[in-house]
């Protein structure tokens, strides 16, 4: 089964032997054995049961919470790995290290890479649109990234290369309903940029998960500097994987019109946009499939889950600053 979302408010996560069970307004809403459950993220409010809480921390699954709009609260998981030596390869890279740059430059080469396949596979569907400007931008704020020896050039790499993507990424939409102007986040103003948001909430659950299996500190980031309570490792491991899993997912839900317009409600003071309880519903639906699609590997040269990539891709940074491979290599898909 995966991830388990709860979308009813009020609801009541509760145990029966070796099944989780949801209930609200005296209704059962889910009844699932256990062990095919491997996180469980509440959107909105609901109470835990002790008795939950404590297999769950048994059993190392994670339980996060986000609120109805896709902001991020916070999240229950079990102590750390014991493989501290993980983590003290991953404190000894901190800072402006040859290591800290190597690995932030392979993430933003990932990410930026997987915007350029973003728009390039679409020009070619539709040859009408006009992304070859947006795509010589991306290129230009790729070509300069090896030779590139600061973190915060690296960070101004990014921006642009992320200015241009979403500079265009109104023309990726093509049903009406929709429009995109520019990334808002706090608070999102219209249904794509709620979508967003949302979605890589969602994310962040799934890669700080994949990064406590492996065994790191997920709070000691290099790209995504340290800041107090901000899980900056995992918020550097998702920017590869933002256009593939999320931005993808959002769009083939548009265009094929399984997310509409009527799916939102707009929040009256704070012009706030978020998904309604039904749209929650199908965006988590789509969330879970495209997480279990399967893809080859471009290292391994094996199919998997993006599921299994957030994984696997932990592992490989782990094994490039434990001195087992030679260089980190990012998660980009042709």
């Amino acid at each position: 089964m995966g991830t388990v979302y709860i979308t009813q408010d009020d609801s009541f996560i509760g145990k029966t032997d070796e099944r989780l069970s949801v209930k609200a307004n005296k209704q059962k809403l889910l009844d699932v054995p256990l062990i095919k459950v491997d996180g469980i993220v509440v959107c909105g409010r609901a109470t835990v049961s002790p008795a939950v809480v404590t297999e769950l921390l048994n059993r190392k699954i994670p339980l996060t919470f986000i609120t109805g709009t896709g902001k991020y609260l916070g999240r229950l998981e079990p102590e750390m790995t014991k493989n501290i030596f993980v983590r003290q390869a991953q404190w000894q890279a901190a800072g402006e290290s040859e290591a800290a740059l190597h690995i932030v430059r392979g993430f933003i080469r990932g990410k930026l890479k997987n915007y350029r396949t973003m728009l390039t596979r679409n020009q070619r569907k539709y040859p009408e649109l006009t992304l070859q400007k947006a795509m010589n931008r991306l290129q230009r704020a790729i070509a300069p990234i090896e030779k590139t020896d600061k973190i915060n050039s690296l960070r101004g790499l990014e921006g642009a290369g992320s200015a241009a993507y979403f500079g265009v990424f109104d023309q990726l939409i093509r049903v009406p309903g929709f429009k995109f102007t520019a990334r808002r986040r706090r608070p999102p103003t219209d249904p794509v940029n709620a979508m967003l948001s949302f979605g890589y909430s969602l994310l962040r659950h799934d890669i700080q998960s994949a990064v406590n299996i492996v065994g790191f500190d997920p709070y000691l980031g290099y790209l995504h500097c340290q800041q107090y309570g901000r899980p900056g490792l995992a918020l550097d491991l998702m920017e590869e994987f933002r256009p593939l899993v999320v931005d993808s997912m959002i769009l083939n839900g548009i265009n094929l019109r399984i997310l509409t317009p009527e799916q939102f409600t707009t929040e009256p003071l704070s012009q706030a946009v978020f998904l309604s309880p039904e749209g929650r519903r199908e965006f988590l639906k789509l969330y879970e499939q495209k997480k279990q699609s399967t893809f080859k590997h471009p290292v391994l040269r094996r199919k998997c889950t993006y599921q299994e990539a957030f994984e696997i891709q932990g592992r490989l940074l782990a094994k490039y600053l434990m001195g087992e491979i030679e260089q980190y290599p990012p998660l980009i898909v042709r």
